[in-house]
């Protein structure tokens, strides 16, 4: 398999895959994302894999969906952003769908897609150095994959989207409900493994039919339409163009993704995040 942008190995039952762009903190490009689509395709059809550990290289698990790539590529409309969208919205939400039991190891930052990402596995670890967010309304964004309303319950999740909270610590993502467990720095993927190792001790096809007997607990409740909904309403937030996002491209198309940055973090007070 010839892997642009990430790693990937298995052994004794248990996948690895590893976001492999650090020098641009793992952010999820389109290159990356079609790549997780064809590594998750190995892994669904390798009766050897029998649970799969996603991780991050470097100092981040990542920092979410490649804003340099949009602002180089500048899609617009409603069609263009579809495919966007739409790709985005696969790559992360496939985590969830994939038959076998997914592990997010992580460790620094988590944002945005990335946080989603981590969501949408069925077990996630973090060291204590993690930092989880959605910070998509504070620069005009919608959010792509609505994952948290299920996880961390409604009141949270619009108090972290509404505030676009980008600090929130692995203390409180474990009270959130966001990580199952918070690990010395450094130990979020070997924990990760063992734990992987441990679940493929386990009959494969009874551990199938029982991540399927829980996620439909979810989907019966209506998660899977509300995934849709909030994907197409997200359509909408993305084509139309918010004036908000309008100005943070064109900073950063100018000066660049930290003036961008920093012209969006100097709108809000510093002391309500």
């Amino acid at each position: 398999m010839d892997l642009q942008t990430l790693l990937f190995s298995h052994a004794d039952g248990v996948a690895t895959l590893t976001l492999n762009r650090p020098q641009r903190l793992n952010a999820l490009n389109r290159m990356m994302l079609e790549e997780i689509q064809t590594v998750l395709d190995e892994v669904e059809n390798n009766d050897a894999i029998r649970v799969l550990v996603v991780t991050g290289a470097g100092s981040a698990f990542s920092s979410g969906f490649d804003l340099k790539e949009q602002m180089e590529v500048r899609p617009e409309g409603t069609a263009t952003w579809s495919a966007v969208l739409k790709r985005d919205f696969d790559a992360t939400v496939r985590f969830w769908n994939l038959p076998k039991p997914t592990i997010a190891a992580v460790h620094g930052h988590c944002l945005a897609g990335a946080c989603e990402l981590a969501l949408c596995c069925d077990l996630t670890i973090c060291s204590d150095d993690a930092v989880f967010g959605e910070p998509e309304l504070k620069f005009g964004a919608g959010i792509v994959t609505m994952i948290l309303p299920w996880i961390a319950g409604p009141k949270q999740a619009k108090e972290i989207i509404f505030m676009g909270r980008d600090s929130i610590p692995a203390d409180e993502a474990l009270r959130l409900g966001m990580v199952n467990k918070v690990v010395p720095n450094g130990e979020d993927l070997n924990t990760a493994l063992a734990m992987a190792r441990h679940i493929a001790a386990v009959d494969p096809e009874l551990v199938r039919q029982t991540k399927l007997a829980i996620n439909r607990s979810c989907e019966i409740m209506g998660m899977r339409e509300a995934l849709q909904a909030s994907l197409d309403i997200d359509l909408h937030i993305e084509s139309a163009g918010s004036p908000d996002k309008k100005t943070f491209m064109d900073i950063a198309r100018k000066d660049g993704l930290r003036a961008a940055i920093a012209w969006r973090d100097a709108r809000f007070p510093r002391d309500a995040n």
